[in-house]
């Protein structure tokens, strides 16, 4: 007697209805990809229960033979996409077709823009999976049995994508998914026996299985075997092609956009594995998210393990997607057992070190070629690539050749330039590489202490990302040259120009101490600058303090930092400076002392502790200039007076 079948009717996930809406009516021009999403999907249900076996026989039933078979009725206008892989419970099945899980979810969602070309690239970006079903067809059904469960524990799901599903228990003999698509009367092309063939041809050659498919109305013609049903990376490299590559990174990354650039190569010997690293061209939406799932999909001796093995590479590494094979990894293989294998780290290193090498040569060709290429894709990646500064030090000197800043020499942020265009064009006297920390590219470019180095014609490299003040730290040299912070404390000019500290400040002795009696309270010490040409004062971090920028993170993050004073430069050249220094007047000394203080604070980004005084301190000053040039006025006016009854 066969189990009660129960139906309920079910919403689907707000974001899901969204998401939904978006693809119906933003890829028209995509329509074909549905195929290859669905095909994708089934062959990860067919790796998964492969997996799966390893450890429970069993769950192969009477089917050892893992493939994929699609069938087409033109009269019912009806595809249909079956698998004998893992299959779902009716947990699952709510679950997975009923929600979107993936993180960066609201991020996708927000950035619609309306242009319907713009959406669709958007959506190539998150990944469209199963709901691109409903691209072409207005009613979908899914009948689906979780391996090793008995054949009445089968369910069925229904939808017409509109905002509702069903899902009610059946009877399923053979186990995994079956997905009917109910073709919209404009789509029945894809019912087609011939179109579907090309279609397969075209996006799903490269999968593992074999996909077969078979003709309903044409019953006299045999189920064909379309694809190769041969691991992409399995094959040698000569027979690959180019667009064979393209298409399988399709399907391992769901993404719509080609990739930037790829390495195939087996290693053999000591250990043997083979790896097909792919770079995208843009970043996914979760990228920022350290703890998403992330890493290469893992085989090992052509089994699949598990989608995202995250030690194969670094974290700072985590948008490269692909697959690794290996020939020496036990198949019974788990996260825990691969953190602690010595073969791991090997294979990790060798990695890392050819996807810097495919990111160096792309870099390289910046110079001869098409400069867009590596600037789109450091626009992209940058940040995270910097991570590696702090992650990875065994590869510093690989990571700064892929460096990118804009300078003093760019016209805009968008101009990049790398560390070794800054060394090929660096003056003949100049041993420093010189940088400034700032919160944007405005902001460095008129900040007060580039002065100098600007008057001498010297480049300074702009280290404006968020991630830049502790890259800073582990950036040591480059070709033999120190990189010098030009806004601490210890910043030195070219040997040429430089001079004594103690011996400049010297010369003033008296007038700084009496700045210093004024602002004992509000900075460590005070220095005569020598990198100030325009600006009358300018602040800088001790030699031991953090930088202002990373600071001011620190302190939005919630920690509690010790307090600092900063060192206080002045510009004795500057009219302000000199006239001050003759100012007899103790409170407007005072006043003016605390004003040019905070002047120099607001320039360098910094929050005043107590913005009423400052205000309070400018309006006073503002009303004793306007009360000097009243009285000025009226003097003026009795000696014009004075003169012409003279005259008189």
């Amino acid at each position: 007697m066969s189990k009660v079948k129960t139906k309920e009717k079910l919403g689907f996930q707000t974001e899901v209805k969204q998401l939904l809406n978006l693809m119906i009516h933003s890829l028209y021009s995509n329509k074909e990809i549905f195929l290859r999403e669905l095909i994708s999907n089934a062959s990860d249900a067919a790796d998964k229960l492969r997996f799966e076996s390893l450890s429970n026989a069993k769950l192969l039933e009477d089917q050892p033979e893992l493939k994929i078979s699609i069938s087409c009725n033109s009269k019912k206008n009806e595809v249909t996409i079956s698998d004998n892989g893992i299959g779902m419970s009716r947990k699952e099945l709510i679950e997975n077709l009923g929600t979107i899980a993936k993180s960066g979810t609201a991020e996708f969602l927000s950035k619609r823009t309306g242009d319907e070309k713009k959406d669709a690239q958007l959506i190539g970006q998150f990944g469209v999976g199963f709901y691109s079903a409903f691209i072409v067809a207005d009613k979908v059904t899914v009948e689906t049995r979780r391996a090793g469960k008995k054949a009445s524990n089968g369910c069925r799901w229904n939808s017409d994508g509109q905002g509702e599903f069903t899902v009610e228990d059946i009877e399923k003999s053979d186990r995994g998914t079956k997905i009917i698509l109910h073709l919209k009367p404009s789509e029945s092309e894809y019912s087609d026996r011939l179109r579907l063939e090309n279609l397969i041809k075209k996006y799903s050659d490269h999968i593992a299985f074999p996909v077969d498919l078979f003709d309903e109305t044409d019953k006299e013609k045999e189920t064909k075997v379309i694809n190769s049903a041969t691991a992409l990376w399995n094959r040698p490299r000569k027979e690959v092609s180019d667009e064979e590559y393209k298409e399988f990174y399709k399907h391992i990354a769901h993404d719509f956009a080609d990739p930037v650039h790829w390495s195939h190569n087996r290693v053999e010997g000591k250990r043997e594995y083979t790896s097909l690293l792919y770079i995208p061209s843009r970043a996914p939406f979760d990228l920022w998210n350290r703890e998403a799932p992330k890493g290469l999909k893992l085989y090992v001796k052509r089994v699949f393990i598990m989608d995202e093995a995250e030690q194969f590479l670094p974290l700072y590494l985590r948008f490269i997607k692909g697959v690794i094979d290996s020939s020496d990894l036990p198949l019974n293989i788990s996260r825990e057992l691969l953190q602690k294998n010595p073969e791991i780290d090997a294979i990790k290193s060798a990695l890392t070190k050819r996807v810097l090498s495919m990111l160096a040569k792309l870099a390289s060709k910046e110079e001869a070629e098409d400069k867009s290429i590596y600037e789109n894709l450091w626009n992209e990646f940058g940040q995270v690539i910097k991570e590696g500064f702090v992650e990875d030090p065994k590869n510093i000197e690989n990571l700064t050749k892929l460096l990118r800043f804009s300078s003093s020499k760019t016209q805009s942020n968008q101009q990049i330039r790398s560390v070794q265009n800054y060394v090929d064009d660096i003056k003949k006297d100049q041993d420093k590489i010189y940088y400034l920390l700032a919160d944007s590219y405005q902001a460095a470019k008129s900040n007060p202490h580039l002065e100098q180095l600007q008057k001498q014609g010297i480049e300074v490299l702009f280290f404006t990302d968020r991630i830049d003040p502790w890259m800073a730290e582990h950036l040591k040299e480059f070709d033999g040259k120190e990189f010098q912070d030009v806004g601490r404390g210890d910043f030195s000019l070219p040997k040429a120009d430089e001079k004594d500290q103690d011996a400049v400040n010297k010369r003033h002795k008296s007038f700084i101490a009496k700045l210093e009696e004024n602002l004992k309270d509000r900075v460590e010490k005070i220095n005569v600058s020598q990198r100030l040409v325009e600006s009358a004062a300018c602040v800088v971090p001790g030699d031991n303090d953090l930088p202002p920028q990373m600071k001011r993170m620190l302190e939005a993050s919630g920690q509690n930092l010790p307090e600092t004073k900063p060192i206080l430069e002045i510009n004795m050249k500057h009219d302000l400076m000199k006239k001050l220094n003759k100012l007899e007047d103790e409170a407007a000394f005072s006043d003016l002392a605390s004003t040019i203080l905070d002047h120099a604070l607001l320039s360098d980004g910094e929050q005043l502790q107590n913005p009423a005084d400052y205000v309070k301190r400018i309006s006073n000053l503002l009303i004793n200039s306007l009360d000097a040039k009243s009285s000025a006025k009226k003097k003026t006016k009795k000696k014009v007076a004075k003169k012409q009854g003279k005259k008189k």
